[in-house]
């Protein structure tokens, strides 16, 4: 057996990291958000979210758009979640315009079920239980130049980074998630809540 990269296999995603994308990056978090096995290329990853919420928004992913031919799947092993999922209007070149949403859509989810992520979309994956959340997905991390990846493509961070995270945030309001708007976006075409509740904003932040 080769242990060449176990050292590379864990990797976490902390608060400071997170401030990026949340809906209030001046609330107090915890240290470390959620923690990630990474399998390399030919092991599934596990990621481990932990409970809670940074103020009202409860614990989530930084959150990533696919880019190019990347599937992916994601195995609720443990715990209870919510997945956001978002496609964007692209310009002339290809590239993602980061207001502009084309759709928008949300899936509630629990032990044992399966969320396909679309061709072309983001996704976040959000924490509403008491307990940890932990999944499993077969997206390729390369440790290495030699390995060749199943799929042809990249992630984009900085697009998500750049509005402050996804179109709606998942936050507790009276201990129930409700989907709260981001007004960074200047557009949202189709949207599919669901099921959640979404908070009504005032007129003048709609």
């Amino acid at each position: 057996m080769n242990f060449e990269f176990v050292g590379k296999h864990f990797a976490q995603k902390t608060h400071e990291q997170m401030k990026d994308v949340l809906m209030n990056p001046k609330a107090m978090g915890p240290e470390i958000y959620y923690y990630m096995i990474r399998g390399g290329f030919d092991q599934k990853n596990i990621t481990v979210w932990e409970p809670g919420t940074v103020d009202s928004e409860f614990i989530k992913s930084y959150g990533h758009y696919h880019i190019g031919d990347i599937q992916e799947s994601y195995s609720i092993l443990f715990g209870e979640g919510v997945v956001l999922l978002q496609k964007m209007e692209l310009n002339k070149m290809g590239k993602i315009i980061p207001d502009k949403v084309l759709e928008f859509k949300v899936r509630r989810v629990k032990t044992g079920d399966v969320v396909e992520i679309p061709k072309g979309f983001g996704h976040v994956i959000v924490n509403i239980g008491e307990t940890f959340l932990v999944t499993s997905d077969n997206t390729d991390v390369l440790f290495d130049n030699k390995t060749v990846p199943k799929y042809t493509g990249h992630t984009d961070y900085e697009s998500v980074k750049a509005m402050q995270g996804f179109a709606y945030y998942v936050a507790n309001r009276d201990n129930q998630p409700t989907l709260v708007k981001n007004t960074n976006y200047s557009e949202i075409v189709s949207v599919d809540f669901g099921n959640l509740p979404v908070e009504t904003l005032p007129l003048n932040m709609v």
